[in-house]
């Protein structure tokens, strides 16, 4: 590639305690066929405890294209604002701290950027187990599954370039910040998705690239996958109090699934002539996460995983759900409390 022709690009990483993924993150930038001079990354670090900072630091001694800022208030929008204010890239990229990418991802994105005058662009996102036990693997699957996250194209694949909603991390043209400002600081949660859904309605134009491919590296543990999808799901609709529309309708989903989960365990205490019904249903949603849970135990010949996929598919499910509904509990709150005020 000529250099003379390319722009300068920045990626800004968030980063809080990943001392065992940040070093492999950086070096998989700053190793890649992009032109070496026009490439800065930026860690924004959330005062992490463990030893990102120093290992950030190391690096940054050798290689003067590293820069360490502090994010002192240890929240992610914040530290993307940060990154974006203090960089000097003609494009800019974000990454989290435990993704990994491939030699030739910048250069795609660029290209692929200029090629088809996108405001953003992106790949599909190649999930792997952080831990490769039977419930690392079978988390990996499930968040790759259309079973399990749905419509989520990034995470599924596309077999040709594909306008979306959304990607994972994102090459935005500079301009973008300028056109529409910048992440949403009070969303905790989802501010990459509330970000998007605005440029989308500012006419921007965000397209998904399946010659684009990154890797990340997804939680381990069965609390862990709960946890965070129970804050994605709570976000969806906390968030409707800092931004006019942060979430897509398959964000939805988990939401009317627990309801019908829970209607369906109330009527079977009121022997409602709808029990079958009711029993008909998720018996079916068990009877298709059992076949697909199959399939990854197949995949990987590791038959402990169709027993793990299973709890998978039903923990992300249902956590997203409980949380979407505890966000629109807690808005509805703080609602009638601002009203009595």
């Amino acid at each position: 590639m000529n250099s003379l022709k390319l722009p300068k690009v920045s990626i800004i990483i968030p980063a809080r305690n990943e001392e065992k993924f940040i070093e492999r993150c950086v070096e998989s930038f700053l190793d890649c066929d992009y032109p070496g001079e026009l490439i800065e990354v930026i860690v924004v670090d959330g005062m992490s405890e463990d030893g990102t900072r120093d290992i950030v630091k190391e690096i940054s001694i050798r290689d003067n294209r590293v820069l360490l800022i502090d994010n002192e208030k240890k929240i992610t929008p914040i530290a993307m604002n940060l990154g974006v204010k203090a960089s000097t890239g003609e494009y800019i990229f974000f990454s989290g701290a435990h993704s990994e990418m491939p030699s030739d991802y910048i250069s795609k994105c660029v290209r692929h950027a200029i090629e088809s005058d996108a405001d953003n662009v992106g790949g599909v996102m190649k999930t792997v187990p952080r831990v490769k036990s039977a419930v690392g693997i079978a988390i990996s699957k499930v968040l790759s599954s259309p079973l399990g996250v749905g419509g989520a194209k990034f995470r599924t694949g596309v077999s040709k370039p594909t306008e979306v909603d959304t990607v994972p991390f994102g090459c935005y043209k500079r301009e973008v910040f300028d056109r529409i400002g910048y992440f949403n600081e009070k969303l905790v949660r989802n501010q990459d998705i509330e970000f998007n859904l605005r440029l989308k309605r500012a006419g921007g134009k965000i397209i998904l690239f399946p010659d684009i491919e990154l890797t990340y590296y997804s939680r381990s543990t069965f609390k862990e996958l709960w946890n965070n999808n129970f804050g994605n799901g709570f976000w969806v609709f906390a968030a409707k109090k800092y931004a006019e529309v942060p979430y897509s309708r398959r964000h939805l989903v988990p939401l009317f699934f627990v309801l019908f989960l829970i209607l369906a365990v109330l009527n079977c205490f009121l022997l409602s002539s709808w029990n079958l019904f009711f029993l008909s249903v998720v018996s079916l949603y068990f009877l298709l996460t059992s076949l697909a849970s199959a399939k990854h135990a197949i995949e990987e010949r590791n038959f402990p995983v169709f027993f793990a996929s299973i709890i998978a598919y039903f923990v992300l499910h249902v956590s997203y759900g409980l949380g979407s509904i505890w966000g629109l509990v807690n808005s509805a709150m703080i609602m009638i409390t601002e009203k009595q005020l």
